[in-house]
C-alpha cells in the first residue's frame, strides 16, 4: 500500500490502467476524452503520479517503445489501493468557476469586456452541450445496462450544461450580453 492515501488524480490513473497498459501520453489523452469535461489532469501531473506510483509498487513500468514511450500497468497492490480509494466516500465538491469570480468583481471591468467574457463562456457551454447531446443521441437503447456509469456521468454533463445556460439566460439585465451599454450581441436562445 502507498505511504500516503491516493489522491483523486492517482486513483483515476489506476482506474484507467484497469483497462490495460498505457503510456503517460496515452493516459493524458484518455483522461482528456473520458474526464476532461469535469476533471483536469495536466501532463506533468500524470508523469509525476506515475513516478510516485511506480516507486510505491502500484504500477509497473514496461519496456520503452517508440519515441521512448514507456507503458505502465497496474499491479495487484495498485488494484488493492484503487479498491480502497473507491470504497471511501468521495470528498465534497468545490466549485472553481473562474467566470463567477470575474462576475463577482465585474463592477471593476468595462461593461463591454464583461459582456464579451460572458458571451464567450456561454458560447463554449452551448457547444459542450451540443457535443454531449450528440454523444447521448448515438447511445444504443441498452446503454443504461451496458455501461450505466458512463451514462450517469454523461447525464450529469447534460444537466450541468443546461443549468449553466439557464443561468446565463437569467442574468440580471446589466450583465446580459447585448444589454444596453454592454456592446455585445445577445446570443441566440437554445432550442
Amino acid at each position: 500500500m502507498p505511504d500516503r492515501p491516493l489522491n483523486a488524480t492517482a486513483a483515476s490513473l489506476l482506474g484507467f490502467l484497469h483497462e490495460g497498459p498505457m503510456t503517460g501520453w496515452d493516459l493524458v489523452e484518455y483522461a482528456q476524452q473520458r474526464i476532461g469535461a469535469f476533471w483536469s489532469l495536466t501532463q506533468s501531473q500524470v508523469y509525476r503520479e506515475l513516478t510516485a506510483m511506480a516507486s510505491a509498487g502500484l504500477v509497473r513500468a514496461g519496456e520503452r517503445g517508440r519515441r521512448d514511450r514507456q507503458p505502465y500497468e497496474i499491479t495487484e497492490a495498485g488494484r488493492a489501493a484503487f479498491a480502497e480509494w473507491a470504497a471511501k466516500p468521495p470528498a465534497a465538491e468545490t466549485i472553481r468557476f473562474p467566470l463567477l469570480l470575474t462576475v463577482l468583481f465585474g463592477r471593476h471591468l468595462p461593461p463591454e469586456r464583461l459582456a464579451d467574457y460572458l458571451a464567450g463562456h456561454r458560447t463554449a457551454h452551448a457547444a459542450r452541450l451540443a457535443e454531449y447531446e450528440q454523444v447521448a443521441a448515438a447511445l444504443p437503447g441498452e446503454a443504461d445496462e451496458i455501461d450505466p456509469y458512463s451514462v450517469a456521468t454523461l447525464r450529469f454533463g447534460l444537466a450541468y450544461e443546461r443549468a449553466v445556460l439557464q443561468w446565463f439566460d437569467a442574468l440580471p439585465g446589466p450583465l446580459r450580453p447585448g444589454a444596453p451599454g454592454t456592446g455585445g450581441a445577445r446570443p441566440p436562445a437554445e432550442a
